[in-house]
This record gives structure tokens, sequence and C-alpha cells, in this order.
């Protein structure tokens, strides 16, 4: 069994060259293709479940049919997003004293399982103000949650799998979870003129749940060995005290502005599903075809990207941004030129498709690119101070929705896609990471 395992990972990971290894110690480099395909799996189910309950589409869905207050549905992403991200800086400083952490994203995982079982018993019982808030709370918990597994995932990443072999682990995991969203979305499109209820949603999100529970079994059985457990002081001094490598360390500070800036590609994508509905009378077929175009676009460019970012995980970013922002200027014109075209339903899940890949290039780059441009400890401070730092910007961000009434949907976007051109102008004074 595990010849048949070391044969397929040398055929997937293209393994011809055995100091691709030097990046982690020898005993975690004798159990790199287990550690590889528990690491996909695991991540498989967790992206999966990620996708079917999805933020930008499936919950905001749910709360409005089971009449939760507009106000609270505009909360769903910025609380997903921001509420994984702030914590971490604190979550950083105990996990740092784990010489072993990959139990930390098996918890985590598993307690964004119970969250999104207490999603669906809402959803099954409950309406109103009341379902909204506990849906908020637990969507609160959830995120939390996720946090956890944040943190801990780059560094088990970064002590279990070799250097040039991280992004193709992100890309074939991301793309066989896409395989199976297409296929909800093509059940949505073939059940679209029937209604689906909140109670078909919640057995939706209760196998969600399931999924987060395969992952957490599947993530423990990787063989991972004891790392650096440095500066695992108090987490609140600690916090503190790692902001300070933003002003000394030029690369990450870069790429800190950088990533800030590519959020434009991702806060862009609500706005475009509000010209399609404005649009179009057929929501219940636009659910579907948003959905399948997320898919596909994550079945067909996500291994690419993967596989590219190995190579060059700072060019893999600019691409996927160049894509996003270009997207935007059209979607841009052709509503100052020609918006007759948005009538036609398949116009925008097409842009929207082309928009998806772009955003998992930059998604895939970024996250190899951070955990390339560390080593050791230091890989964790990194994750932590970005992703905190993310998660306040995010919330910011939040606002930017005010400004529809000022300059409509497409001059936000219009807004978004000229933020994303300043991003790929810094992210080209990026240095590359792959390089040896």
């Amino acid at each position: 069994m595990k010849k048949k395992i070391d044969n397929l990972y040398s055929k997937l990971a293209n393994e011809e060259d055995a100091r691709v290894c030097k990046a982690i110690d020898e005993s975690a480099c004798k159990v790199v293709p287990g550690n590889f395909f528990l690491t996909i799996i695991s991540y498989f189910f967790s992206k999966l479940a990620d996708a079917v309950a999805n933020t930008k589409v499936i919950l905001p869905w749910i709360m409005q049919s089971i009449g939760a207050p507009l106000y609270l549905i505009s909360f769903l992403v910025p609380i997903k997003e921001s509420g994984s991200l702030l914590p971490q800086l604190f979550i950083a400083a105990y996990i740092r004293k784990l010489p072993i952490r990959k139990w930390i994203w098996s918890l985590g995982s598993l307690l964004q399982a119970l969250c999104m079982f207490g999603i669906a018993i809402v959803a099954w019982n409950m309406q109103g103000l009341s379902a909204g808030l506990a849906i908020i709370a637990l969507l609160v918990g959830m995120s939390l949650a996720r946090g956890l597994c944040s943190v801990a995932a780059k560094d088990v990443l970064g002590k279990t799998i070799p250097k040039t072999r991280r992004g193709a682990l992100n890309g074939l995991s991301a793309m066989l979870a896409g395989l199976l969203v297409v296929v909800l979305g093509v059940y949505f499109l073939l059940n679209g003129e029937k209604p689906f209820s909140s109670q078909n949603f919640s057995i939706l999100l209760s196998i969600a749940g399931l999924f987060w529970i395969f992952a957490a079994i599947v993530y423990a059985l990787i063989k991972e060995f004891e790392g650096e457990t440095d500066g695992g002081g108090n987490a609140f001094k600690v916090a503190i005290s790692k902001l300070g490598i933003l002003k000394t360390d030029k690369p990450f500070r870069l790429f800190v502005i950088t990533r800030a800036l590519f959020l434009c590609s991702v806060l862009s994508a609500p706005f475009f599903v509000i010209i399609a509905q404005q649009n179009s009378e057929s929501n219940s077929y636009l659910l579907g075809l948003f959905i399948l175009s997320s898919g596909l676009a994550d079945l067909l460019s996500a291994n690419f990207w993967g596989k590219f970012s190995d190579i060059s995980s700072k060019k893999v970013m600019i691409i996927g941004a160049t894509i996003a922002t270009s997207v935007g200027f059209v979607v841009v014109f052709i509503d100052f030129f020609y918006d007759e075209l948005f009538s036609i339903i398949w116009i925008m899940p097409i842009i929207y498709f082309i928009l998806s890949i772009g955003y998992q290039g930059i998604r895939i780059g970024r996250k190899t690119y951070i955990v390339d441009l560390a080593q050791g400890n230091k890989r964790t401070d990194y994750v932590a101070v970005s992703n905190t730092l993310i998660g306040f910007i995010l919330l910011l961000s939040g606002l930017i929705g005010t400004l529809s009434s000022l300059i409509g949907v497409s001059g936000i976007i219009l807004l978004l896609s000229i933020i994303g051109v300043i991003a790929i102008y810094l992210a080209n004074k990026l240095p590359e990471v792959q390089e040896d």
C-alpha cells in the first residue's frame, strides 16, 4: 500500500529530485507521500463544507427564507472572514507552545461542524429575528474555530510538505472540492422551478457538518513531528510584540499591504450577484448558475494555479489579480453602454466564473507565498499578524456597500477595480520566494 501511495505521489508531484525535502527535516521527508494525501483529503472535505455553507449565496438564501432581517444578512460575509482572522495573533501565541499542532486543526474543524449543526437546527425550527440572531451567533463561533485551523494549517503544512509541493497540494484539494460543487450547482439548475425549503437547506448544512468531521478525523492521521516551541509566552504580550515585524521586515510588510488591496476581488463578487439579480426574474436558476460557476472555476483552475504557485506564487497572484480586475472594468463598461446584456441570465454567471478563476489564483498564490516566505516559528508569526490585520480591514471594508446610494453598484465595482490595479503594481515589487 505504501509503495502505491509513493508511486501515485511521484506522478502527481512530479517527484524526481530528492533535494526538494531540504525545507523540512529528514524524519518528515520519509513520510511526505502519506502526509500529502492525508492533507489533500482533509482539505478536500473542509473546502467542500465551506462551499456548501457559502456565506455569499447559501446562508443569505436561508436567512431570507426564514424571514431574518436584511441588516443581519449583510453581516454574514464580514463575520465569517474577519471572525476567523482577528483572534489569530492571540491564538498563535498558544499554538506556538505546542510541538505537535495538527490537533488544533482537527479541533477547529470539529467545532465548525458543531456550529453548522446548530445552524441547521435553527433553519429547521425557527423563524424571523430570533432565527437570524441565532445564526449570526453560531457563525461567530464557526469563524473563531476557522481561526484555529488557519494558524495551525500553515505551520503543519510547512513542517510536513516540501517547499515546492505546497501549491500543488492546495490546488488539488480545491479542484476536487470544486468538482462536487459543480454537481451541487447542476442539482439546483435541474430543480430551478421547485421551491427549496429551509428544511432542505437544513439537511444540506448537516451534510456540511459531516464533511468537517471527516476532515478532522483524516487530518489527525497526519504524521507530524515535534517542531519549535520558542516564544510561547503571554498571548497578549507576544501578539503585540510580533506586530513589530511589519516595521522591520520589508518583504512581509509589502506582502500585507498587497494582500489587503487584493481584497478588492472578493469584495466585488457580491456586487456581481446583485447586478444579476436586479436584471433577472429567475432567481432560482441564478442560484444554480452562480454555484455552478464557482465550482467550475475551482475545478478547472485550482490545480493549475497550485502547480504554478510552486514555480512562482508571486506571478500567480499578479495574473489572478489582473484577471479579476479586468473583469471588473468589463462589467462597468457593459453597465454604462450595453446594460441590456445583463437581462440575459447566463451573462453574469459567466463573468462571475472568470472572476472566480482570478480570485482562485490570488488565494492560492498568496497562501503559498506566505508559507514559503518564512521558515520555522516565523511562519506562524507571519500568518497570525497578516491575518489579524486583514481581519480589521475586512470589517472596515464592509462599509463600502454604503457608497451604493452615491455611486451605484457599478461605481463600487469600478472603485474596487482601480484598487486592484494598485495592488498589481505593488505585487510586482514583491521578491520571488520560490527561487533558491
